[in-house]
C-alpha cells in the first residue's frame, strides 16, 4: 500500500536546506512543493549539491505564491510553526497529508497560524531555543508520518557493501 506525503516549503531563503529537504522527499517518496519568492534559484550550485545526484527521484512543484498553493491544493494541511501549542507526534497524519513550513527566518504568517490552531505543530525544544534548522525539522516531520504509517514502500534493511551480516549467512 503507497500513502502520499507533501513537504511544502513556503519562501525557503537557504539553497543548501532546500537541496537538503529535496534529498529527504527524493529519498522517501514524498512529493515537494516549493513557495515563491525564494531566496535563491531553482538551478543554484549549493541547492543542487545538496541534493546530491537524487533530482531525477524527485516530485517538485513550484509555486507563485502562498493564495497560488492553496487554491491548487486542498489539505490537509499541518503547520510546523515554534509558536504552536500542540507537538508534532499528537498528530495522526493521514494519507495525502501536507506538511508546511515557513522561511527559515520569520517562520509562517502569523495570520495563517491563527486561522487553524489545532493544525499547528512544533517540535519540543528548551526553553530559550529559538528554532531548530529547517532541513532538520522537515526530516523529523517526515519521518514521523512515515513511522505512523509503517514506512510504506521505503526499504527497512539495509546491505553492507564489502561484507555480508552475520545473520545474513546461509
Amino acid at each position: 500500500m503507497s500513502k502520499e506525503l507533501n513537504i511544502v516549503l513556503v519562501e525557503p531563503q537557504i539553497p543548501q536546506n532546500a537541496g537538503n529537504i529535496a534529498r529527504t522527499c527524493a529519498a522517501t517518496g514524498a512529493r515537494l512543493h516549493l513557495v515563491k519568492p525564494m531566496g535563491f534559484s531553482i538551478d543554484d550550485k549549493k541547492l543542487k549539491r545538496a541534493g546530491l545526484d537524487y533530482w531525477h527521484l524527485l516530485d517538485i512543484t513550484y509555486y507563485e505564491s502562498l493564495t497560488d498553493f492553496f487554491e491548487k491544493n486542498k489539505g490537509p494541511f499541518y503547520y510546523f510553526t515554534t509558536k504552536a501549542h500542540h507537538t508534532y507526534s499528537d498528530i495522526s497524519y493521514p494519507d495525502g497529508a501536507y506538511l508546511v513550513f515557513g522561511r527559515e527566518d520569520a517562520g509562517l504568517p502569523e495570520s495563517l497560524l491563527c486561522k487553524h490552531p489545532a493544525e499547528c505543530v512544533r517540535l519540543p525544544m528548551i526553553e530559550g531555543a529559538r528554532s531548530l534548522n529547517l532541513s532538520n525539522t522537515v526530516a523529523i516531520g517526515v519521518y514521523e508520518a512515515l513511522r505512523q504509517w509503517g514506512f510504506p514502500a521505503l526499504s527497512a534493511a539495509g546491505r553492507l557493501r564489502d561484507y555480508v551480516w552475520e545473520d545474513e549467512i546461509v
